[in-house]
């Protein structure tokens, strides 16, 4: 596979360094992404970078993913107005150690091949660097001029920012510079990825290698462009904030139903993009999906697929079958699979009641005290009477035979909830504490 022409199809190239296509294919290259250990996981607006890295290793060449401990120290100015927090060394390992463990699921790290990929802490050839040595041997290569010349430090100092741009933000375009030479002369790596907003930082590492190491050492730069919405609204964050890869900042579920409910402009450009489907499949996806839009083909294809990668086959059955319980027919059994927060996720926005635990205890409560009078999922008790007389309520996905059924803690999910359905589509979340 040639990494360029598949990346092109894709829509994943926004700029590239003349002779970037004929170095790739030279022979094996490398090439990195670099990463902000900034949170312990990874989040979707990541994920351009990381599909590149693993169409990079698909294609025959070796990903060096570079999550950033020393510059995450200090914080990266691009498309950003405002400074970012600094975070401690401690903070910095377990969040390294977390992305490591995602990354894995996109990349093959552990075969002995030789484009297998390896994960490289800047933090390890920064740590003994001192400001005076990295003055004099790096500083004096690049010239204020220069920094100042990129947009990403131009928007921060024409007023974008309230507070300016401090001296320690100034200095990372030259810290990641120095990291593609460090990698350039260590793992002979002549390429950097990232995003479009990277292009000033990748630029400055190319042009610090051609004059600290002489002008025949050629290094290259590759950006993808920035992922939006089509609505131009920005890619990956929700009301309740970022998508995140980790489980339990963003359940499987709710991730599940971020991929299937994108607009259909989108799900054409985003199964490009974050699935590794060939080009001949996702035509064929995209040409069905477009005879009959209702069936929504290529959003169901799209979450499975990146369901699927970045938490396994299983979640992705159990967020089906998590979808199904509220917009299609589902048993208790599926009710009992579900884990709590993905039961919450499930029924967030449906009307919630609370009531105490001592209600159940013993012989329990009647169906009808419950939902009637201690949780008002009914008008009133007659109503709810009538209702199960003819068959339209259900607890916890069972018909309720009489409205005087008696309800004990045994019946409750996760020991704390009872799910109440009233007709087909209305529900009620009853939480005893």
């Amino acid at each position: 596979m040639n990494f360029v022409e598949e990346l092109k199809w894709r829509g994943m190239i926004h700029q590239m360094m003349p002779g970037t296509e004929e170095l790739l294919n030279s022979g094996m290259q490398t090439a990195y992404v670099g990463i902000d250990p900034t949170a312990d996981s990874l989040h979707i607006g990541h994920l351009c970078g990381v599909m590149m890295l693993r169409h990079f290793q698909r294609c025959g060449h070796k990903p060096l993913a570079l999550v950033g401990g020393a510059t995450g120290m200090i914080g990266d100015p691009s498309g950003k107005s405002q400074e970012r927090n600094l975070l401690n060394e401690e903070t910095l390992r377990h969040n390294v150690a977390c992305i490591k463990e995602q990354l894995s699921r996109f990349l093959d790290f552990e075969s002995d091949a030789p484009n297998a990929a390896e994960l490289v802490n800047n933090y390890d050839w920064m740590k003994d660097f001192t400001f005076l040595d990295f003055a004099r041997e790096i500083g004096k290569c690049i010239t204020v001029n220069y920094m100042m010349a990129k947009d990403s430090v131009k928007r921060r100092l024409n007023g974008e920012a309230q507070d300016g741009m401090s001296f320690t933000e100034f200095t990372y375009q030259l810290l990641q510079g120095y990291d593609f030479m460090h990698l350039y002369e260590t793992k002979n790596c002549k390429l950097q990825m990232g995003g479009s907003d990277q292009w000033g930082n990748i630029t400055t590492g190319t042009e610090l290698i051609r004059r600290k190491l002489g002008a025949e050492n050629e290094a290259f730069a590759l950006t993808c462009p920035l992922i939006t919405k089509a609505d131009g609204k920005k890619f990956g964050k929700t009301e309740k904030g970022n998508i995140w890869l980790d489980r339990n900042r963003t359940s499987p579920y709710t991730f599940y139903q971020f991929w299937l409910n994108v607009a259909d402009e989108d799900a054409e450009r985003y199964i490009r993009i974050f699935t590794s489907l060939d080009k001949a499949t996702i035509d064929a996806l995209i040409e069905e999906h477009r005879q009959d839009p209702g069936r929504r083909a290529l959003q169901k294809k799209l979450a499975e697929e990146v369901t699927v990668m970045v938490h396994s086959r299983e979640d992705y059955e159990l967020a089906v079958e998590a979808s199904n319980i509220l917009f299609g027919k589902a048993t208790k059994e599926s009710l009992v699979k579900l884990d709590e927060q993905t039961l919450l996720d499930v029924f967030q926005g449906v009307p919630q009641f609370e009531v105490s635990r001592s209600l159940l205890e013993g012989e329990g409560v009647k169906a009808v005290d419950l939902v009637a009078e201690h949780a008002k999922c009914f008008a009133s008790k007659g109503e709810m009477r009538k209702l199960t007389q003819g068959g339209g309520v259900s607890i916890n996905k069972e018909k309720l035979a009489t409205f005087d059924q008696p309800l004990t803690t045994a019946d409750l999910l996760d020991d704390k909830y009872l799910l109440v359905q009233q007709g087909k589509k209305k529900y009620f979340l009853i939480i005893v504490k």
